[in-house]
């Protein structure tokens, strides 16, 4: 499948379970979210805008459903606009993610809310993104690296590991990178649905029937199978007042 959103939305709109397994993701981050405005970052296929109609949505590569065309690291919104910044695989892409963490606490009022839905590196989930996604994963990465932003830089360069990284093994550090915002909430969740639905691909092993009640179950089995099995990582963080 190409690399472009045109293409990503098409295969939204003709394969139910990935509407499935990604509204569950959508609808727990509406929950988690503030109230008040949204920004989306990564709009990508325009998928999140079906649930929030409101959202601001942004992304980096241009596409007719969007809002506005531009840089995470380099946001051109003003100080405390909005009360939500909301990102589905969008973290792990980008170039120096301390930096678009700060531009996210800049453009945030007091008490709003960053929330991401990223790959989770778990023992189980590492062996699957390693040897069957084709994005990276480097766990000797320094998330924290900083340096003048890449011009032209290929907007689906990654590194899958790097929001593990981030609230995971540099969580202090992070907090001291980005000090306006703290780690409130942190959920590893998505066992079999996730990997089983292909995810964006042409082919699933999940029916779209069974879905919603395996998703439920997953969520509810996070606590106890997360850290060593969890595809997904939710993380909510809060601007401080």
């Amino acid at each position: 499948m190409s690399d472009n959103p045109a293409s990503y939305r098409q295969m939204w709109e003709r394969k139910p379970v990935l509407r499935a397994v990604y509204g569950d993701i959508y609808r727990r981050i509406l929950d988690a979210a503030a109230s008040g405005p949204i920004l989306e970052i990564g709009g990508g296929s325009g998928n999140f805008k079906s649930f929030a109609p409101r959202t601001v949505s942004t992304d980096i590569v241009s596409a007719p459903w969007l809002d506005a065309v531009c840089d995470a690291q380099r946001l051109p919104f003003a100080p405390d606009t909005f009360a939500n910044v909301v990102m589905v695989d969008v973290l792990h892409h980008i170039e120096y993610p301390a930096r678009a963490m700060n531009e996210f606490a800049r453009v945030l009022r007091k008490g709003g809310r960053l929330i991401f839905c990223e790959p989770a590196i778990t023992p189980l989930s590492g062996i699957f993104y390693r040897l069957f996604h084709e994005e990276p994963v480097d766990m000797s990465a320094d998330p924290l690296k900083d340096g003048a932003i890449t011009q032209d830089k290929d907007p689906w360069d990654s590194n899958q590991a790097l929001p593990t990284l981030l609230t995971g093994r540099y969580r202090e550090q992070t907090q001291k990178a980005v000090p306006d915002l703290t780690l409130r909430s942190l959920d590893r969740f998505s066992f079999l649905g996730y990997p089983l639905s292909g995810g964006f691909k042409e082919w699933s092993l999940l029916p779209a029937s069974i879905a919603p009640a395996l998703l439920r179950t997953e969520w509810s089995a996070r606590t106890l199978l997360g850290p060593v099995a969890a595809f997904r990582l939710l993380a909510v963080y809060e601007k401080n007042a």
